[in-house]
């Protein structure tokens, strides 16, 4: 009978392992976004249930959640897993070899899809005829101009640090600029060089000219698809259909997407589905349905973040202001939290809770301790000494002066800094989009990546509103709970 049963689990594996939808990743650019899509829709006509996670920010964030198993797909390039992700590996390694390499961590990969996405500079025509530039090693004459690369390139072992070593290029006017940005910044003279990618739709819309690289710094970026090794086994049709891939998009077939989503404005699945020649989906939810959505998702992150501080930051505000000297060292700590970025702190969450809502609800609850900490120990220390003296002088215990007298002559205060904390967490969640966490930080990104105003604002006014509102309850419950002579106290 045992055997049977192992048996049977062993049959039964597949479907439970595919239990779950696949999980797709994208980074946050247009081509990353199309090829997402791409690998959705060959899922889709292949019977796998799969989901797409769009614009999950850069490498780390997709490498981490892929190694950790917050998703099951995403497109890179083997450039950057040779100088980013697998260190040690030689920079001109072959597919093979990066297979090999990848398989002890768990990981697959593709043959390439057909084309090479390598970096190159790019410099306004114009400018370029002005200042008779043709090739990187041409710059090393003019060290006045002013490079704004995109800000993952400004870090990459592949990127600017190397760069700048190979050519001995003597520019020290870098700034880091969002990719999709860079090309605005360029085309009004903000900027006089950007970085590239070489499929990218807005070099010819741009009149750009593709710096020669004549040192042979980059190396070939083709794309393909990394995926989980367990796909093999719970989805096989999936990997069968990523594999069947390849060789299938060359560069003009990829610049020709690219252009059609980011300058025509057609939508990314549309366009995906256009080039295999499959069906399109339905057309996504209307306006109403998306803010409702993003709505749900952002105030959800703001309440349980929210909610989790108040629970822990005011005993620690009580109890620093009951011991100054650890008082002190807690009022410390959690400033250095408050330090740290933004998007630094999304970052460090994932490793601990994977990508999506929690990461983010764990990184915003570090930024409200803060102010509530702070708040409530200054309400309570600045009660006047002969207040407490009279409280104790009533044989009051330390419990009950705590929460008749203490707490309520602090309240004002205490509600303050849970107030502030709440209209930082508003504006802060919009970044959580990056790690998968939706909110109105969606259509924020989205917007960015295509140019779109409306999209932009169809996240950013909401979060504005939010905000407001916020604001205006924590008022009104300030009024609510403050005792009636201390508001009589406070219009005097």
């Amino acid at each position: 009978m045992k055997w049977l049963l192992h048996a049977g689990v062993l049959l039964l594996l597949p479907a439970l392992l595919q239990a779950q939808p696949v999980r797709i990743g994208s980074k946050q650019f247009t081509e990353s976004v199309i090829l997402g899509e791409v690998a959705r829709i060959v899922a889709r006509d292949a019977g796998v249930d799969a989901v797409h996670a769009r614009e999950l920010g850069g490498t780390s964030i997709l490498w981490s959640a892929l190694q950790h198993g917050d998703i099951d797909v995403y497109a890179e390039y083997t450039g950057t897993i040779t100088h980013e992700l697998l260190k040690g590996v030689a920079p001109d390694a072959d597919i093979a070899t990066l297979r090999a390499k990848l398989k002890p961590r768990g990981i697959g990969i593709t043959d390439s899809l057909g084309f090479n996405n390598t970096y190159a500079l790019g410099v306004r025509a114009d400018r370029a005829a002005q200042l008779h530039i043709r090739r990187i090693s041409d710059l090393l004459a003019l060290p006045g101009l002013r490079f704004g690369f995109s800000n993952e390139f400004m870090d990459r072992a592949d990127g600017w640090p190397g760069l700048r070593q190979r050519y001995g290029l003597p520019q020290t006017q870098v700034r880091g600029l969002d990719h999709t940005l860079s090309y605005r910044a360029v085309a009004s003279g903000a900027v006089d060089a950007i970085d590239l990618y070489g499929t990218d739709a807005e070099i010819p819309y741009y009149h750009l000219r593709t710096l020669e690289d004549d040192r042979h710094y980059f190396p070939r970026y083709e794309a393909v698809y990394l995926y989980r090794l367990q796909l093999e086994r719970s989805a096989p049709a999936l990997v069968m259909a990523l594999r069947q891939l390849a060789g299938r998009i060359d560069e003009d077939a990829m610049r020709r997407m690219n252009a059609r989503v980011k300058l025509q404005g057609v939508k990314d699945g549309v366009v995906a589905a256009d080039y295999l020649g499959a069906r399109a989906d339905a057309d996504g939810a209307g306006f109403w349905s998306r803010l409702l959505q993003r709505s749900v998702e952002h105030v959800k992150l703001v309440v349980l973040s929210l909610g989790l501080a108040i629970v822990l930051a005011i005993p620690l505000g009580i109890l620093a202001a009951r011991l100054q000297r650890l008082g002190q060292v807690v009022l410390g700590l959690t400033g250095i939290l408050q330090t740290v970025p933004s998007l630094a702190m999304f970052v460090f969450m994932i490793p601990l809770f994977g990508i999506g809502t929690w990461p983010a609800v764990a990184a915003l609850f570090f930024y409200s301790l803060l102010p509530i900490v702070r708040n409530t120990y200054a309400g309570l220390v600045g009660i006047a000494p002969e207040l407490r003296e009279s409280a104790a002088a009533l044989g009051l215990p330390p419990g009950v002066r705590l929460r008749e007298v203490e707490l309520p002559m602090a309240m004002r205060s205490i509600l303050a800094g849970i107030k502030t904390a709440a209209v930082i967490n508003v504006g802060t969640a919009t970044l959580a989009a990056l790690i998968g966490a939706g909110g109105y930080g969606q259509p924020i990104l989205t917007g960015i990546r295509l140019d779109d105003i409306g999209l932009i604002l169809e996240g950013a006014i909401p979060a504005a509103v939010l905000a407001l509102l916020v604001q205006g309850v924590f008022e009104g419950i300030e009024r609510w709970l403050t005792p009636r002579g201390l508001r009589i106290e406070a219009r005097l």
